[in-house]
């Protein structure tokens, strides 16, 4: 449940924070405001609850994408026997910019070491 109305019933509590957050509209504590109230809002239907919803869901395939790549760096790397040091494998798994990853992946096909895909060229 959110912090925010804690001991107001969910029928009176979600149009206030409903009202709030379009009254907030584009204002810096909007940020703020949202993620005071982010919560599972599924059983509400509200322009705010469906703009939570698109957010995480967007943000969890675009965490999804970033894994993959960096599991198909890896395994690229992994299939021509490359050695790949704790700390090269870490920083493949910690990126998360699809460009970058992409940019990886084609050098993982030829580099010759797990280091060698990370030279700007």
């Amino acid at each position: 449940m959110t912090r925010v109305l804690p001991d107001t019933p969910a029928e009176l509590a979600n149009p206030i924070i409903e009202l709030i957050a379009q009254g907030l509209g584009k204002h810096p504590s909007a940020e703020l405001w949202r993620k005071l109230v982010a919560v599972d809002l599924s059983f509400y239907k509200s322009p705010l609850s469906e703009e939570l919803r698109a957010e995480g869901r967007a943000e969890g395939r675009a965490q999804g994408e970033a894994r993959r790549a960096a599991e198909d760096v890896l395994a690229v790397l992994a299939e021509r026997g490359v050695g790949v040091s704790e700390e090269a494998r870490e920083r493949i798994t910690g990126c998360g910019d699809p460009e970058t990853l992409s940019r990886w992946l084609r050098r993982a096909v030829t580099s010759p070491s797990a280091d060698g895909i990370f030279t700007e060229e």
